[in-house]
This record gives structure tokens, C-alpha cells and sequence, in this order.
């Protein structure tokens, strides 16, 4: 075994950033509020699923369907950017088919809020820098951290209150918006 802290504290707090789960937290309130209720540990244990398997098969596959890394990126911006739109300007762009409490755990918290396309690049990016030992440790520290996000949103959601939750959005919507154009820019130059 090839255990290193500071891979594992590296490859954690790059993950940590892209996933941004305390970021999502307004987006997180708006589902539950949506849907009822947020299985916290169903959302978690699939999205540490999705990104453990993308370390593994997730090259292959895109190869297989020939898709490469880059426009899969692309393809993950937008549907940060679109997310960001309704976190800033207030709108409902994605249509509730379902309103379960399931469903909204699987689509869209689990993929592609928390296991979306920044953090599955992220990972391929992440593995050729790093150790795997080092890299599944960082995302079973993200996943914990994530379940308990989750499991205390509704207190967190006491705390700031209706006014706090919408400046936070607010911001951290931009943030996201800005993530987008990030991801989108720095792959598309890499397609042509």
C-alpha cells in the first residue's frame, strides 16, 4: 500500500473544491423542499459509488463510447452553467418528472450535483498524478463529509434563515457560474 497524508490531504481539498457541497447547500434545500425529503445516506453511498467506479473504468469507457475526457468536461459545464442560472437568477430550467424523494436523491444530487463531471475529470486528472489508495481515501472523506452536509441541511437552513439561504445562493451561484465557464474554457481550447 502506498498511503501518503499529504496525497490524501492533496487529492481531498481539490475534491472538496470542486464538489462543493457546502456551496450547494441552497441547491440541496431547494430540492428537499421540492421533493419532501433527501435520502442523505442513498445520495452519499451513490455518489461514492459513481466516483469510485470513474477511477477505475471511467477512461475506458469514454474511449469505448468515444467520447475523450475534454469534451466530457464541456458537456459537464453546461450543465453547471444551467444549474448556476437557477441558483442566480431565480428560474426553474430543470422540470420535476418525478418529485420523490428517490429520484431527487439519484438525479440531480447524486449525478451530477455531487458525482457531476468537474469532479469525475477531476479524478482522471487526479490519477495520473497520485497513488489510487490515496485518491479512494479522499473520496470516502468527501463522501462522509457530504452525508453529514446532507443529513443537517434543514438545521443549517434554521440558522440562516430564508434571507441567508437566498444570499448564498445568491454567491454561490456565481461561483458555480464562474466553475462552468472555468471547466468549459480550459477543455474546449484542448478539442480544437
Amino acid at each position: 500500500m502506498n498511503f501518503n497524508f499529504k496525497e490524501v490531504f492533496t487529492a481531498f481539498m481539490i475534491l472538496f473544491a470542486v464538489i462543493d457541497i457546502i456551496g450547494n447547500i441552497p441547491i440541496v434545500i431547494d430540492l428537499r423542499k421540492k421533493s419532501g425529503h433527501i435520502q442523505s445516506g442513498k445520495a452519499s453511498i451513490i455518489s461514492g459509488f459513481i466516483m469510485i467506479a470513474f477511477l477505475f473504468v471511467g477512461q475506458s469507457l469514454l474511449s469505448l463510447i468515444g467520447i475523450d475526457v475534454n469534451s466530457f468536461a464541456v458537456a459537464g459545464s453546461f450543465i453547471l452553467f444551467f444549474i448556476a442560472l437557477e441558483m442566480i437568477l431565480g428560474i426553474t430550467l430543470y422540470k420535476d418528472t418525478g418529485g420523490d424523494a428517490i429520484t431527487a436523491s439519484v438525479f440531480p444530487l447524486a449525478f451530477p450535483l455531487i458525482a457531476g463531471p468537474g469532479s469525475l475529470t477531476t479524478l482522471l486528472s487526479l490519477r495520473a498524478e497520485f497513488y489510487i489508495e490515496n485518491i479512494i481515501i479522499a473520496v470516502f472523506l468527501n463522501v462522509t463529509l457530504i452525508y453529514l452536509v446532507l443529513k443537517t441541511s434543514s438545521r443549517i437552513e434554521r440558522i440562516l434563515g430564508p434571507n441567508g439561504i437566498q444570499i448564498i445562493r445568491k454567491v454561490f451561484g456565481v461561483i458555480l457560474l464562474a466553475i462552468s465557464v472555468k471547466l468549459f474554457t480550459a477543455n474546449i481550447k484542448l478539442l480544437f
